[in-house]
């Protein structure tokens, strides 16, 4: 019986992908074999020797110390995807709050309490101070194609925006009328509104900062449903006042942000639907399940993708460094798969192997040996 410890809500249509015959699962599991985590912090929790992976509802693992469970033989995984249209809802919100200051305009509208039939007439006087401009005809830079990225270009061209995207890798499945480039120069320059659809690296921290908005159009419009250390917060501020920035609307809020002219601040509910957090633990049920059972990996961002199939009698995983992948697959023999991602490496047999014997090879972190 496999154990599952689950450190958060976990979605009743991913726990039951866990067959009862084969997984229990529960918050006070002292020694998982794997984890499911939505939001909890897991830098301070010290991995059983017994656990061998951590599945992320959702797309980002800041939460997990990925680099410090490679190193122990812990595949981590996320569901890259699954809450890509609960988010790409909320930034078309987003989008339309940032032009209309609609947020601004129900927040007067409630100083009206009490004025009776005098209402009306108050709203026709008052209403001008909450123009903005419609979004049809302007310019969307979308930064990132991933899959919240594609959806988000894919329904603003419904909405007769023209779109330009960035992305630094070589992207697939992106609409024919978006603009596609590698450089987010043209993204700063020809944008009157900038949605952030990027991972949270050293590359991409402070992203948006004064030098990155002095090239972009007076008045720009700038949505961060992504993370918040891509946005420089002293200069998003100081580009608000100035005027050089209309609005910011943040998943991401800081405590200077809040109550600032022109942020719109939202409480982190971008994924905040069930049907994202269904999909999200459906996927990471399914892949837990798989990797348990087959070793077959799918969505880990510390070990490469192993699309191994179930159809097998013995088979011998091995978790290493990928310097050492030649020592492995010699004393392995029979590879069927071979593969590494971040320094990481993951070589497989269809036998029986002598898991003491690999496991003494220099760089080996961890050697499961699966039978049916």
């Amino acid at each position: 019986m496999y154990e599952i410890l689950t450190l958060n809500k976990i979605s009743k249509f991913g726990l039951e992908k866990l067959d009862s015959a084969k997984y229990t699962y529960g918050d006070a599991i002292a020694a998982p074999d794997a984890v499911m985590v939505r939001s909890a912090a897991m830098h301070d929790i010290e991995p059983d020797p017994k656990t061998v992976a951590v599945a992320r509802c959702g797309a980002g693992t800041n939460n997990i110390p990925v680099d410090v469970y490679a190193q122990k033989g812990v595949v981590v995984f996320n569901t890259p995807g699954a809450n890509a249209n609960g988010v790409k809802e909320l930034v078309l919100c987003a989008l339309l709050l940032s032009s209309r200051k609609i947020v601004p305009g129900i927040e007067w509208c409630k100083t009206l309490k009490g004025q009776g039939d005098g209402v009306g007439k108050a709203v026709e006087k008052g209403k001008g101070a909450f123009v903005g401009p419609e979004i049809k005809g302007k310019t969307l830079g979308v930064v990132g194609l991933g899959a919240i990225g594609r959806l988000v270009a894919e329904s603003a061209l419904a909405l007769g925006m023209n779109v330009i995207g960035y992305d630094p890798f070589p992207v697939q499945g992106v609409a024919e009328k978006v603009q596609v480039v590698s450089d987010l120069a043209p993204v700063f320059a020809g944008s009157d509104y900038i949605t952030l659809h990027a991972p949270s690296t050293a590359q991409t921290k402070g992203m948006i900062c004064a030098q990155s908005i002095a090239q972009m159009k007076d008045g720009v419009r700038i949505l961060n449903f992504a993370r918040g250390d891509l946005v420089n917060s002293d200069d998003i501020l100081a580009a608000l006042e100035s005027g050089k920035v209309a609005a910011y609307a943040t998943d991401f809020p800081t405590d200077a942000q809040l109550g600032a002219e022109g942020v719109i601040a939202i409480p982190h509910l971008g994924a905040s639907t069930p049907e994202s957090e269904d999909n999200c633990a459906i996927m990471a049920a399914e892949e837990l399940t798989a990797y348990i059972e087959t070793g077959a990996i799918r969505n880990s961002v510390n070990y490469p993708n192993a699309p191994l199939s179930a159809d097998f009698t013995a088979r011998t995983c091995v978790l290493h460094t990928a310097e050492s992948a030649a020592a492995v697959a010699a004393a392995l023999g029979d590879v069927v798969f071979a593969g590494e991602k971040k320094g990481y490496a993951y070589t497989v047999a269809d036998k029986a192997a002598d898991a003491d014997a690999l496991a003494a090879i220099d760089g080996v972190v961890r050697v499961r040996v699966l039978t049916k």
